[in-house]
């Protein structure tokens, strides 16, 4: 059995705002729960949980129904590295001082 999980108040109200933000995209388009359902290929009442920013929902879901209302190339660009001001300082940090050529050794003459 799964051990159960807890989200924090921050991922809870994460997923609330991304949940309703979703639903407003929908609305404004004028598309039915029942056609942006079927176009990311889950039910109707799973994109009401979605919407609703349910923390079960998994992030494939997520995905899809951003993916039916064309906001899939925002999905791509939350974690990327020019996003990441922290990451980017702990990756410049780890980069060497000097970098050397490891030398090889020479082939003997046969003199």
């Amino acid at each position: 059995m799964p051990t159960p999980h807890y989200p924090s108040v921050g991922v809870r109200r994460a997923l609330r705002k991304l949940g309703a933000d979703l639903r407003d995209a929908r609305r404004r388009r004028r598309l039915p729960m029942a056609v942006v359902a079927e176009r990311a290929f889950t039910s109707r009442s799973t994109l009401q949980r979605v919407e609703a920013g349910d923390t079960g929902v998994s992030i494939g879901i997520y995905a899809a129904v951003m993916h039916a209302l064309g906001f899939l190339a925002h999905l791509q660009e939350i974690a990327d590295i020019s996003r990441d001001p922290v990451g980017q300082v702990l990756a410049s940090g780890d980069l060497p001082k000097r970098v050397r050529l490891k030398r090889t050794p020479r082939p003997k003459s046969d003199d």
